[in-house]
Parts: C-alpha cells; sequence; structure tokens
C-alpha cells in the first residue's frame, strides 16, 4: 500500500476509509492520476466541510467524486461517500447516507458495518469490521470513553466516535466536553457550533442557566463573521513650498 496515498485520508474516518491505498502502489513507478486527484480532493473537501466553507466543499466533492468515479468501483465509490458522511456525523449532522446505501450492496463487510455504527445501530457481532479504537469505544463503559476518544490519534476519528455515542444517546459530559475541545483545538467552525449547541442544550435542560448563558456566548464568537480591519491611511507626500 501506498504510504502517500493512505495516511490522510485513512485517517480522517478512524482507519476504515482505505479509499487511495486500495491498489498495489508501492510496487509501481508512478501512482495513478486518478489517485493523487482523489486523495487531494478529498483531504480538501473534509477540511472546507468542517472549516464552514460550503463553497469550496461542494467544489472538492465534486473533484473527488469524479476522480473515484473513473475507475468504474463502487466499491471505492461507496467508501468516499462514508467519508463524507462521517464529516457530517462529527458535526452532528445526523441523516440517512443515502448515497452510501445506494452502493451498499457493492461495498466490502467493513464498510457496511462502519455505515451501520455512524447510523448507531451497529450490532455487536459487526464490531470486528470497525477500526481499532472505535471497536474499544463501541464496547466501553461510560467512564472509559473519554479516555478511549483521547488515545486517537485523528481529531476528525475522535469525533466521530463522540458523535455516534452522542446518537446513541450515551455521551457523558466528558465526552461532550472533549468533543468541544478537539474542534477548538482545530478550528473547525461548523464541529465546534454543534458541540456547543448540544452542551448548551444540556446545560439548559438541568437548569443551569448560567452556563447555557456562557456557552452561547462563546458559539456567537465563533459564529461571527471576521472583522474588517480598516485600511490604514498612509500620510500624505510631503509637498515643497
Amino acid at each position: 500500500m501506498s504510504r502517500l496515498l493512505s495516511r490522510s485520508v485513512v485517517a480522517l474516518s478512524g482507519g476504515l476509509i482505505l479509499l487511495l491505498c486500495l491498489s498495489a502502489c508501492s510496487s509501481r513507478p508512478l501512482v495513478p492520476d486518478w489517485q493523487l486527484s482523489a486523495k487531494s480532493a478529498s483531504e480538501a473537501f473534509v477540511s472546507a466541510y468542517l472549516s464552514g466553507n460550503a463553497r469550496v466543499e461542494a467544489l472538492e466533492w465534486a473533484k473527488a467524486r469524479r476522480a473515484v468515479a473513473s475507475t468504474g468501483r463502487p466499491d471505492l465509490l461507496a467508501r468516499l461517500e462514508l467519508l463524507r458522511c462521517a464529516t457530517r456525523v462529527a458535526s452532528l449532522v445526523f441523516e440517512p447516507c443515502t448515497a452510501f446505501e445506494a452502493l451498499r450492496a457493492d461495498a466490502p463487510a467493513a464498510e457496511r458495518a462502519y455505515a451501520d455504527y455512524l447510523d448507531a445501530r451497529l450490532p455487536s457481532a459487526g464490531r470486528a469490521f470497525l477500526p481499532a479504537g472505535q471497536q474499544r469505544l463501541a464496547g466501553a463503559a461510560p467512564a472509559a470513553q473519554a479516555d478511549i476518544l483521547r488515545s486517537m490519534d485523528e481529531p476528525l476519528s475522535q469525533l466521530v466516535g463522540a458523535a455516534v455515542l452522542l446518537r446513541a444517546g450515551q455521551a457523558s459530559p466528558a465526552v461532550m466536553s472533549l468533543a468541544v475541545e478537539t474542534a477548538s483545538a482545530q478550528g473547525w467552525r461548523r464541529p465546534l457550533l454543534a458541540w456547543l449547541g448540544a452542551e448548551a442544550l444540556r446545560a439548559e435542560q438541568a437548569g443551569n442557566a448560567e452556563e447555557a448563558a456562557r456557552l452561547r456566548r462563546r458559539m456567537d464568537l465563533v459564529a461571527a463573521p471576521p472583522a474588517v480591519s480598516s485600511p490604514v491611511p498612509r500620510p500624505s507626500p510631503a509637498v515643497s513650498p
């Protein structure tokens, strides 16, 4: 497997998405153009989505999908669709992964299991197909969840795991705080707003109005458009008398 193509996109959703390294590229002198294009565009659309840049995300997603579709391999396209769904789940966008479902019949067992995991409906028998970190998380006691999330190397993996717990109604306050911390450290505006909102809602439901207000003030900071500084006036050129 080509290390050049594997590390960043594979790690983005916890080790499942072997999207760009299924070919035995390490023994070949040249990497196929479609893999280079798919890797670059995949990284760009994930980053743009998490940062809240919808225009760039749409453009890069189209490039990535076009590159992968050029292979005519539904299994690879299914994995790409899962990567897209994982970024949305990490941002607490809980909706059906319909594009993957259209490809499910031709997807490998690991991808089918991961899709069920993202939907918080994976049976215990399917855990063996998950990436190692998500396997540990899926069967963990609530007190161990936050520590398992911290042990994951990739920030997006942490957010995906935390989001699946929240979707299943199992996320502890420590898990939610960790998700906020992770999104904040990465500067990922979209998931940070979502997780701050989830924490604020929990605080309101617990009757902690002060904490909810603090969280919503923080949300206002994240959502505020960047300030545009006024240009510094240049001094007028000296005029000789």
